[in-house]
């Protein structure tokens, strides 16, 4: 039986493929004619979004017809149901959820110690910063806080009449610039356990029904005597007073405390062995304690961004990148002169590119650079550079009047990061506070929004897995169809995988590329570079065909060659020259489809002088 529904003017029924759209605004949002049976990704992508203001509402109806006659009436043919209304706003909820969904599950149970700077700390930036890493630890995420306070130090010494004092990177601590600290500190803390302890809305609890959560607090929130510390003493005729170093963090404790359920807020104010209290540096304390604690990432939160020199984002610095940027400001920058010191004065841009290969075999271990440069940490002992003598040095300080003025921009926290991931901490993040949102925006996001500092330095480059075939297939499926590759069937991809490099980052692949040997030659075939849409222009592509200049040297290849209708220049400006098919291996020239009309190049290959082992893995594939 048809039923005749009476129907506001203001209403608009658009029909998408078997669907009937029904929108609504003004007045008239509440009247409800309209249902939401389901909403298909497919309606974005044939003009609706235009269509669609903040403010309309809509339904989709499925499997109905729909009979409109002039008097503003509308009858609906067969039983349609309920009717419902949902918001854009609402639909864009739910998508956000569901592609947070592969982060959600990369990040669950890591462990990441956040350092809040003491800018960030005394700004309005920080109540939207810890309702979001309340939501992360929710989500599973375990947290380590670090915050600062030289800001509030020094403003409750200026309100006392006091100057602050510096050496080089450490405070002055005299006994006003204690009773400051320890003030400073104390506020912070409660501040930061009073903004995380909001628990579920009144209106989510009646909504749910569990009324034994009205008074539950959200988040727990531990601190404590977690960090052993020594004075600093009187250095080159300077008395620090009741300045600190880090000696040793206690672990155990505070492992105990993130799996009872806790965020962990980690103080600068350190403990003596003879009860006394000193004042620690922030970065000193953060680091010290990802290296203890063995951190998935260290996360800092300062209050700008790392830009390079046309002041452009740096989205991505291998370990390899940022250890060279620092030690050509040494002469310069003392905390840059401190981190040499620090790390030792081998310099990893003296190998070359052939250092960042290393990850074909050392990767097993979850770490780029082999062990032979990637010194051990040991808490409470320090780093082993390879001498039998430990180091003492348990975090890298900085601060001081160089980092105040940010006459080097923010080469400090650079410095940091680096030290932090050639103790073995894979990645270090630094964003800019300023943002909204800009921690979950750096770990929900591919790209992210900050700086990130990594010692995987071809950023997660390793041979492609079965389950890379979807991302593979993903990235070269735009390039097959415009006809700059070859079409690939699912078998084909699958039968030559084993040849398949990719560049993962934060669990997507962004690029990929194969290396087809031909030992009898001693060459190699180059094919299928492609890279993601969003990731093109950062020199993903050159860090590829580095990387498998590099694994096809390794493994005893002199040249390689490549066939292409469309991307010539690009390889001729990376040092490949024209051939003839003459040149091509008898092998791969009987299966050349000679109708595509292919150009033909080929390069030389320096021999490798780093004693790289290719894996045996790609080398059990070339040979079957």
């Amino acid at each position: 039986m048809a039923t005749a529904v009476k129907v506001s003017p203001a209403w608009i029924f658009q029909q998408n493929h078997g669907e009937i759209i029904c929108s609504s605004w003004g007045s008239n949002k509440k009247s409800g004619f309209c249902s939401f049976t389901s909403v298909q990704r497919s309606m974005f992508n044939h003009g609706l979004r235009g269509m669609v203001r903040k403010e309309m509402r809509r339904s989709v109806v499925k499997g109905c017809q729909w009979n409109s006659n002039t008097n503003g009436e509308v009858k609906i043919n067969g039983s349609c149901g309920k009717f419902y209304d949902i918001e854009e706003e609402d639909l864009r909820f739910v998508e956000v959820f569901r592609e947070a969904q592969s982060c959600v599950y990369l990040h669950r149970g890591n462990t990441f110690v956040l350092l809040l700077s003491g800018e960030i700390v005394a700004s309005p930036y920080l109540d939207a910063i810890l309702k979001d890493i309340a939501f992360l630890h929710h989500l599973g995420i375990r947290f380590v806080i670090v915050p600062g306070t030289h800001v509030q130090i020094d403003k409750l010494l200026a309100e006392r009449g006091h100057e602050p004092k510096y050496d080089g990177r450490y405070r002055i601590t005299d006994s006003e610039s204690l009773a400051a600290a320890m003030e400073a500190a104390g506020g912070i803390r409660l501040m930061i356990e009073a903004k995380l302890s909001p628990g579920p809305s009144i209106c989510s609890i009646r909504r749910h029904g569990d009324s034994s959560r009205w008074h539950e607090v959200g988040v727990s929130v531990a601190s404590g005597n977690f960090l052993a510390a020594k004075r600093r003493g009187v250095v080159e005729g300077v008395d620090y007073g009741a300045t600190g170093e880090v000696k040793k963090v206690d672990v155990a404790r505070m492992c105990e405390r993130l799996d009872g359920g806790c965020i962990v807020i980690l103080s600068n104010l350190g403990y003596s062995s003879s009860g006394e209290v000193l004042n620690c540096n922030t970065y000193e304390v953060a680091t010290a304690c990802a290296l203890a604690i063995g951190a998935d990432k260290l996360i800092c939160i300062i209050d700008g961004p790392i830009l390079d020199e046309n002041g452009r984002l740096i989205n991505f610095l291998p370990l390899q990148e940022a250890d060279m940027l620092i030690r050509q400001r040494a002469k310069q920058s003392e905390i840059a002169a401190k981190y040499v010191k620090a790390v030792g004065e081998e310099d990893l841009t003296c190998l070359g590119h052939n250092d960042s290969i290393a990850v074909l075999h050392s990767l097993q271990n979850g770490q780029a650079l082999n062990d032979t440069r990637n010194p051990t940490f040991q808490n409470g002992v320090g780093f082993d550079n390879g001498n039998g003598l430990w180091s003492g040095e348990q975090g890298f300080a900085i601060g001081g009047q160089e980092r105040l003025s940010r006459q080097n921009g923010y080469l400090s926290e650079l410095a940091a990061a680096a030290f932090v991931c050639r103790g073995g901490v894979q990645r270090v993040h630094l964003l800019d506070g300023t943002i909204g949102g800009v921690l979950l925006l750096e770990l929900f996001k591919r790209d992210g929004m900050g700086t990130m500092v990594a010692s995987d330095l071809y950023e997660g480059a390793r041979m492609a897995k079965v389950a890379d075939l979807a991302g593979i297939k993903q990235i070269i499926q735009p390039l097959e169809e415009s006809g700059t590759l070859v079409r690939r069937s699912d078998e084909e991809l699958l039968k030559a995988l084993d040849s398949f490099i990719v560049m993962e980052r934060e669990g997507h692949i962004i690029a990929c590329a194969a290396l087809f040997p031909f030992f009898k030659d001693r060459c190699g075939e180059v094919a299928c570079i492609a890279v993601s849409p969003e990731c093109r222009g950062q020199g993903q592509g050159d860090k590829l065909l580095d990387y498998i200049e590099k694994k096809a040297s390794s493994i005893g290849l002199d040249m390689l060659f490549l066939l292409t209708t469309r991307t010539a220049d690009w390889f001729v400006r990376r040092g490949f020259s024209v051939c003839t098919i003459d040149m091509i291996p008898d092998e791969r020239r009987k299966k050349i489809n000679l109708s595509r009309k292919s150009k033909y190049y080929m390069k030389k290959l320096i021999p490798a002088r780093t004693g790289i082992i290719a894996d045996r893995a790609f080398k059990w594939a070339c040979n079957r």
